[in-house]
């Protein structure tokens, strides 16, 4: 299939997600950028803001298989990845599959669950396996994990591990909805909109495994000059700088910037990304990997704010 035709499609896949979820553009840009680059996805947000039927939306539009675990204090590990099973017909013990096994993985509320059982998704998202007993089990393609979580100040939460959030592609923020978008959103369940009925709301599928399979070496093949990756390079290196900041952005999430800037570039009909797609994948890319001085979160500094400073001190490559 022609690049235009993928992209035209992934166009489409908007389109589709819009006739269930009102606004939310952003984030349905960032979880397509995700799966093009093979990436996971973390969704922050207050809850009722349409985090959870978003990826239920999408995960139809793509014709992707789609899971769910509603992540809880009690979530054991063996929950998420699946365990080992004692047969009495058969008189011996074997495999029963846990919910990661799919193409998308909604993990919902991750951080409402203690870091242990948080941790067992660590290799799935890095190495799309998963072990158990000694034995490794694949993951089916693509596979990407969706995980939502509320505001960290919210009571019963947990901080989700460095290495864990280091290794989320994204952080998208979903923030309340304009006045229009809410009432569009009452304005379609008093028409009788059922979230629960994605079929009924006319969602229908736009993309098979094998054209987003199509799509991603497509985006493998949109180019990089050195002075675009050098410009990647020095924005992670000034968040090291910044005399508020902890912990900067690591080598991997300078990686995963420059990944994320091409897949924004294919999707926008270029083939090199240049120093615009680094600039409008910053924020999402790099806010989770940022950590800041105790000091600088009590004075009401974020990593949005950070950011924002170093896009503005970097000089930009002509």
């Amino acid at each position: 299939m022609p690049d235009d035709e993928l992209r035209d499609s992934f166009s489409r896949v908007r389109s589709e997600v819009a006739k269930a979820v009102v606004g939310q553009d952003a984030a349905v840009t960032g979880l397509l950028i995700a799966l093009l680059c093979g990436g996971h996805v973390l969704l922050e947000g207050v809850p009722g803001v349409a985090k959870t039927l978003l990826i239920r939306t999408l995960s139809r539009s793509l014709s992707l298989d789609s899971k769910r675990v509603q992540f809880t204090p009690d979530l054991m590990p063996g929950d998420v990845t699946g365990s080992l099973v004692y047969d009495a017909r058969q008189g011996e013990f074997g495999f029963r599959a846990g919910p990661v096994f799919t193409n998308i993985l909604l993990a919902d509320e991750i951080n409402r669950t203690p870091p242990k059982t948080q941790s067992s998704l660590l290799e799935a998202m890095e190495e799309r396996q998963v072990s158990v007993d000694g034995e490794t089990r694949l993951l089916p393609v693509p596979f990407m994990v969706a995980a939502t979580m509320n505001p960290i100040e919210y009571e019963g939460t947990y901080t989700l591990p460095e290495a864990q959030l280091d290794r989320f592609l994204m952080k998208l923020i979903l923030d309340l909805p304009a006045r229009a978008d809410e009432v569009e959103v009452l304005r379609r369940h008093a028409a009788g909109f059922n979230p629960r009925d994605l079929a009924a709301a006319g969602v229908t599928p736009i993309l098979t495994a094998a054209q987003i399979a199509l799509a991603q070496q497509a985006v493998g093949r949109v180019r990089a000059s050195d002075d675009v990756i050098g410009y990647a390079v020095d924005l992670a290196r000034g968040t090291r700088q910044s005399p508020s900041v902890k912990l900067g952005v690591s080598p991997r999430g300078t990686t995963s910037l420059l990944a994320a800037a091409k897949a924004w570039a294919w999707l926008n009909g270029f083939d090199a990304i240049t120093p615009d797609h680094i600039q409008a994948m910053a924020l999402p890319v790099l806010r989770h990997r940022i950590q800041l001085r105790p000091e600088a979160e009590l004075e009401g500094v974020s990593a949005d704010t950070i950011l924002r400073a170093v896009l503005q001190q970097v000089q930009v490559p002509i």
